[in-house]
């Protein structure tokens, strides 16, 4: 169930835990990792830019996956390939990554939030929480919302 892992999210401070306990339990498979990674890049570039900002946050997610540098780099130059992603809980967690990612250079382009839906709908996702999420981390000072926030988001639609 979905709830049971909320708190593997953020650390106790409210900040983004970049899911180092959560990967050894759900990213055992170097593959994923790198998955994960090329998704985040393909969408930090959606707007014909790299921002120094989404780089550090990209870098950033790689070091608590245990992907060097070097990696890192090649993921730049290699076209993404789509993947799909089983569970609910690592859909969920990858879309609010995306999310962050979004925000990380403090400008939110047209082609960032249609990207962003695309993603969303292909991983399966509910387009009213997505919407929900989205505006909850716009109003947001941090431009982030609680763990417990999001994912009452996606569950609530279940009932």
């Amino acid at each position: 169930m979905l709830i049971n892992y909320k708190s593997k999210i953020f650390n106790k401070n409210g900040s983004l835990c970049i899911f180092t306990k959560v990967k050894h339990y759900f990213m055992d498979n170097y593959k994923e990792r790198i998955d994960l990674l090329q998704e985040l890049i393909a969408f930090a570039v959606v707007d014909g830019e790299l921002h120094d900002r989404e780089y550090d946050f990209i870098a950033l997610i790689a070091q608590e996956l245990e992907i060097d540098t070097e990696t890192l780099h090649d993921l730049f130059n290699k076209k993404h390939e789509k993947t799909i992603i089983k569970d609910e809980f690592n859909r969920i967690c990858q879309f609010y990554r995306l999310a962050l990612l979004m925000h990380a250079d403090g400008v939110l382009h047209e082609r960032e939030q249609t990207k962003i839906n695309e993603i969303g709908i292909n991983m399966g996702l509910n387009p009213f929480a997505m919407k929900r999420v989205l505006k909850l981390m716009e109003q947001s000072p941090n431009n982030m919302v609680s763990a417990e926030t999001l994912l009452s988001v996606f569950t609530e639609q279940h009932n």
